[in-house]
């Protein structure tokens, strides 16, 4: 492109505008700029022309109307190739812009704010900002366009470098930049005024638009041969493993995160100090007790060799008599609220351990779950679960006892993460065997029963399904479980419930299925 002459400035996000501004006015560049970004560059001492003079219109409807005059759009959209086009801007008297610096009303922050109202809102849907930015894309051949404060500083070295020339190059990654932020600027105020339309209830939107920021390239995805990126949700400030700080160990790769998001989501399920172990997105032991040592110590005596390898996830903060419990076993990454200094001093010997700080817990799911399908986009609502009990129904003549009331509760959570089918077996508030993923139900609970071995006797059974025949149901009560807790629903509950009832085995109806595929 030509070297830059003229400059226009008009940010929202006033970060290092000062500076940016005072080493183009030191090349020589002639500044233009309007509103909030005059007054500051000119409070500064940097000389710069507002934009009312160059248009010989004044800024109008409360700033709404600014820039969208032709002697600003004329200056930037002008092929410079075209003599006709120099021509036309010669005649009008329309000095031509080469560099645009613009971004955006804070719209994302705007709406993010509790109690904002539907004016301020609108009010915050930038009009001239995208137009200008769109413009200087357009013309990238003889326009640069810088929408992210992180660019001025090589922008800056690139122009002192070069004679105030920008190269093709940069101009056209600057390009792709600036379409890529007026794309993500108009799917926010899309998904803001669907959500507004929807009006509180469960309609989903006729046109989904999804904005996400690319957090970090990873090494590669669930196998070497596939590549793979981190990317966080564009305007999301909830808990997120996405921009969680991670503390020590080696980079995360794709399933450390995979099974980190599995993790933690379970164990957000419980207000007690938790535990769970997650290998292959499937919790293979998770636990409650007093102290989280201890919880560690159940969920891991659930499935050792399963344990071995695997992704922990606690609902608080580790101290060091919880790390100590853990310091022998191999571990690929630990996730907790916060952990104390001389857990850290601990666990940080342990080279290859990932650990990631969550912070403040966060047991909410704004927003719906989305699975990629090729071609398009399943979306539904997250699975969330009141686990309201009184609102059970115990089935047989026998009820559960005290004791396997909270085993079953426990049971019910945890079935909620395994892989369908699921089947658990919980015993003194710890998972004792886990069937997960297979095609027949009957199969996850051989599997279950296997894992549990004695400890299956008294143990209380989850099913995140109903067992359409009751061969599963006497898999597990030949193992010795004493209580089942199951949604119901299959034209063979009475099967099931027979089944229980000659061996005086508790069933517990939730009415509510749980299925994870």
């Amino acid at each position: 492109m030509p070297r830059v002459k003229r400059a226009l400035i008009s940010v929202s996000d006033k970060t290092d505008v000062v500076w940016l501004a005072q080493e183009l006015e030191t090349m020589g560049i002639e500044l233009i700029s309007t509103g909030g970004t005059y007054k500051l560059l000119s409070q500064e001492g940097v000389s710069v022309t507002p934009v009312a003079e160059v248009t010989g219109f004044p800024e109008m409807l409360d700033g709404r109307v600014k820039t969208l005059h032709p002697k600003i759009h004329g200056g930037i959209l002008a092929d410079r190739s075209k003599p006709e086009h120099l021509r036309q801007l010669d005649f009008q008297k329309i000095g031509a812009i080469d560099l645009v610096v613009v971004n955006l009303y804070p719209f994302a922050q705007t709406v993010a704010k509790p109690g904002v109202t539907r004016e301020e809102a609108i009010e915050n849907i930038d009009i001239g900002g995208p137009t200008m930015v769109r413009a200087a894309a357009k013309n990238h051949a003889h326009v640069a366009i810088v929408v992210n404060p992180a660019r001025y500083r090589e922008l800056v070295d690139e122009l002192r470098a070069n004679s105030a020339v920008l190269s093709d190059e940069t101009c056209q990654a600057l390009a792709r930049e600036a379409f890529a932020h007026t794309a993500e600027y108009d799917s926010m105020i899309s998904a803001y005024l669907a959500a507004e339309a929807e009006g509180g209830t469960d309609a989903l939107p006729g046109a989904l638009a999804l904005s996400f920021d690319r957090v970090t390239p990873l090494r590669y995805g669930e196998n070497p041969h596939q590549t793979a990126a981190l990317y966080s949700e564009k305007g999301y400030s909830g808990q997120s493993l996405a921009t969680a700080p991670q503390i020590a160990g080696p980079a995360l790769s794709f399933n450390n995160i995979l099974d980190g998001e599995a993790a933690w989501q379970c164990v957000l399920e419980f207000e007690e100090p938790a535990c769970v172990i997650i290998k292959h997105n499937n919790p293979c032991g998770a636990a409650t007790a007093d102290h989280r040592s201890i919880a560690y110590q159940k969920a891991f005596d659930c499935d050792p060799v399963s344990a071995y390898g695997s992704v922990i996830a606690f609902n608080g903060k580790v101290c060091s008599r919880c790390a100590e419990a853990m310091k022998g076993n191999f571990i690929e990454l630990l996730l907790a609220e916060e952990f104390d200094d001389d857990a850290l001093d601990i666990l940080s010997a342990k080279k290859d351990l990932r650990i990631i700080g969550m912070g403040a817990l966060d047991r909410s799911h704004p927003g719906r779950d989305f699975r990629r399908l090729h071609g398009g986009l399943l979306v539904q609502d997250y699975d969330t679960d009141p686990f309201d009990t009184s609102a059970w129904e115990v089935k047989t003549s026998k009820a559960p006892t005290d004791e396997q009331w909270a085993d079953l509760l426990f049971a019910w959570k945890i079935t909620k993460h395994v892989k369908s089918n699921a089947i658990v077996l919980v015993k003194g508030g710890a998972t004792v065997g886990v069937g997960a993923g297979q095609m027949s139900r009957v199969d996850s609970a051989m599997i279950a029963v296997e894992k549990a071995g004695g400890k299956a006797a008294g143990c209380a059974v989850g099913s995140d399904a109903f067992f359409p025949f009751p061969d599963a149901v006497e898999k597990v009560i030949g193992a010795g479980a004493a209580a089942i807790v199951q949604p119901g629903g299959s034209k063979r509950d009475e099967d099931a419930l027979a089944v229980c009832e000659r061996h005086g085995v508790a069933m517990v109806f939730t009415g509510r299925r749980h299925f994870r595929h």
